[in-house]
């Protein structure tokens, strides 16, 4: 593994030093010292690992096609931005449109997210995107989703956030414990939750929970909410046929 300090460097200068070294052959990186860098391993494709020591800026891994990132401490915003493959885990809190228009791979919080997380959202056939929140979330959770799977664990807090799946029209969102109706933004309603549910969180929780040390017995023995889209076309009615 090479070890890349990023202090006092720009971002552009950190970027093209991580494209020497992806070029050269190394397959695992480390940054240390990353304060709020943007565009860290944006559109990389293949089989990379790469470690972050510090705050990483904003559209960390966008477009990104393969590579797994641990970022061991806070990140700005837009993480996973367009992400078609890959695996995010931030070890501290993510800030807003975590996951926008992801497409694949997953990203894991160990803290709190900020607002729109999971922002159009889709899927494809086999590929299901995944965000999970240990903590909680702001204001437009899921917003205009349109495929995938929103966890939110409010593992040290019940708040989450106003107006949550607004625009929804396809995926769904899973937020630990009761969340009232009124809480929904235009498209949304909330569904049983059910023994499939159940195994289906169940999978997805496995290795975010072994990564950061959760159970998951402990976590499932608490009731979900299951929020899912009213409609395929949640504004059909404003537009012409």
């Amino acid at each position: 593994m090479i070890v890349i300090d990023a202090r006092n460097k720009k971002h552009k200068e950190l970027n093209f030093e991580i494209e020497k070294y992806l070029n050269n052959g190394y397959k695992k990186i480390k940054l240390i010292n990353v304060n709020g860098q943007r565009y860290i391993f944006a559109g990389v494709k293949g089989d990379y690992y790469l470690e972050i020591e510090g705050v990483a800026g904003d559209d960390l891994g966008a477009f990104m096609n393969g590579p797994t990132i641990v970022v061991r401490g806070n990140c700005q915003d837009a993480a996973g931005n367009t992400m078609n493959y890959g695996k995010i885990i931030i070890h501290g809190d993510a800030r807003d449109v975590i996951g926008y228009a992801m497409r694949g791979g997953c990203i894991y919080v160990n803290g709190d997210v900020g607002y729109r997380v999971g922002i159009h959202m889709k899927e494809y056939k086999d590929k299901k995107p995944t965000i999970i929140v240990a903590n909680t979330a702001g204001d437009f959770l899921g917003e205009y989703m349109a495929g995938g799977i929103l966890i939110v664990l409010r593992l040290k807090s019940n708040y989450i956030g106003d107006f949550i799946a607004t625009g929804i029209h396809g995926g769904c969102i899973y937020i630990r414990g009761y969340i009232d109706e009124d809480r929904l933004g235009y498209g949304a309603k909330i569904v049983e939750f059910n023994e499939h549910d159940k195994k289906l969180l169940e999978k997805k929780l496995k290795e975010f929970c072994t990564i950061f040390n959760y159970s998951v017995d402990k976590i499932l023995s608490k009731e979900f909410t299951k929020i899912v889209p009213i409609s395929h076309r949640p504004y059909g009615k404003l537009y012409t046929e």
